[in-house]
């Protein structure tokens, strides 16, 4: 009896594990490769930088949103962790939660929900401190957020985000992977 009910455990256990896996590999950027979008017939790539050099952004940050970046630093290296939203571990909306937080400024706990937060805009018009938000298990269903960190002078967009792979770290939407999987920027300061 005992012995059956330790093999049952053990099988809840692992369906739990496989669930929680599960659950991570299509949340917070996901290692794995994004296929082309299709429109149609007609397969839709993005292209290698999105931002067109004649952007609105002149460089300059604000002392809040400075503010928020300098936080939003001081974690780079937490590792990752699905749900966590502290300096022991953070998923890509827990990060950002808790970032904003830091500076007196409330967002939804998940990226879906950021994702509807305060004004879209256009790739051209980011700067230091938007949001920008992902489909990492393709389609467009938002599953991932990061914020903008700094912009080239050749118009590439930096941000800081909860990598699964890597916990937080800073990005380019040039890599293809993050390219492909951009589905939207939001203004909520």
């Amino acid at each position: 009896m005992m012995t059956r009910l330790l093999s049952e455990n053990s099988k809840w256990n692992k369906i739990f594990v496989l669930i929680i896996a599960s659950t991570i590999a299509v949340s917070c950027g996901s290692s794995k490769n994004v296929a082309s979008k299709k429109s149609g017939s007609k397969t839709v790539t993005k292209t290698e930088n999105l931002r067109n050099l004649d952007s609105k952004f002149d460089g300059k940050v604000s002392k809040s949103i400075s503010s928020i970046l300098k936080d939003a630093e001081k974690y780079i290296g937490t590792p990752y962790k699905f749900g966590g939203n502290t300096s022991s571990g953070f998923d890509c909306s827990g990060f950002t939660v808790k970032v904003f937080d830091e500076n007196d400024f409330k967002l939804p706990r998940r990226s879906s929900d950021q994702a509807e937060a305060g004004n879209k805009i256009d790739i051209n018009e980011v700067k230091p401190g938007d949001l920008l938000f992902f489909a990492t298990a393709g389609g467009s269903r938002v599953s991932h957020v990061g914020i903008v960190h700094d912009i080239g002078n050749d118009g590439e967009v930096k941000f800081i985000h909860a990598s699964t792979s890597k916990g937080v770290i800073i990005s380019s939407l040039n890599e293809k992977y993050w390219n492909k999987a951009y589905l939207h920027a939001r203004r909520v300061l």
